[in-house]
């Protein structure tokens, strides 16, 4: 990967090189795109086990606790090529695109990690590689892994906090319970992929219960250590806060 850097505050994106882009925060200096190669970084790489396809890794460092994701591809097209997409335009990189949702959640005051880095870089033919660094979140679990998974006001913030992503126009298309981390009394949303904001803001929007069905399914999945009638009422309590 060639190494090229761009700094900005802003969420405008700009192109530095034909085939590279590297957006970083300020705070965090010497970002360079050696820091999206898990081996870069040694016995400080950890692979992430819990959900997803694989593709990440927790980094440890003295000045940052980090989480590296290589964009993977699923299906059949994972059969063809693992890591590379389509390239149309950095515009359109799905790992800057992230880095700026990630930035624009947090100035809205959601609660969502705090984007590092985020790098794309054109390969031959019309094939792009993309990866994205955000910040660790000390202490949290996966919303399976809770200890406090069988408790109704655990239920009830996360329908809260799903609310107030859904009242800010955010569709998240993965809403699934390993994109829900528990940080002691905090919740928090990650992966935000794809994601995209709405305009239609009316309460039954189609795609609100979409999300609401995608993580349904989810729950049925990976809470099955909850009893059938008892997962169903903590389901409910999870809707009660949606709509508080």
């Amino acid at each position: 990967m060639d190494d090229h850097l761009l700094k900005t505050r802003a969420h405008n994106l700009t192109s530095i090189s034909h085939n590279a882009v590297l957006l970083a925060d300020p705070d965090c200096p010497g970002v360079s795109a050696n820091w999206f190669e898990p081996h870069y970084w040694r016995g400080k790489a950890t692979p992430v086990t819990a959900g997803g396809r694989g593709g990440a890794w927790f980094i440890t460092t003295e000045a940052n606790e980090m989480v590296l994701r290589h964009y993977l591809r699923g299906g059949m097209m994972a059969r063809f090529s693992e890591r590379r997409y389509v390239f149309t335009g950095f515009q359109r990189a799905r790992s800057l695109a992230e880095f700026k949702m990630l930035q624009t959640l947090r100035e809205k005051g959601l609660p969502v990690p705090r984007a590092i880095a985020a790098y794309a870089v054109k390969c031959r033919g019309l094939w792009y590689e993309a990866a994205i660094l955000v910040e660790r979140i000390s202490a949290a679990e996966p919303f399976p892994e809770s200890p406090n998974l069988d408790q109704a006001a655990l239920w009830q913030e996360i329908g809260r906090i799903i609310r107030g992503f859904h009242n800010e126009g955010l569709d998240h298309v993965d809403l699934n319970c390993d994109n829900i981390l528990v940080a002691q009394d905090q919740v928090y949303l990650i992966d935000f992929d794809r994601c995209r904001f709405r305009i239609e803001g009316s309460v039954d929007a189609s795609w609100k219960q979409s999300n609401l069905d995608r993580l349904r399914r989810s729950v049925e999945k990976r809470c099955v250590c909850i009893p059938d009638k008892r997962r169903e009422q903590l389901w409910q309590h999870l809707l009660h806060g949606y709509c508080l």
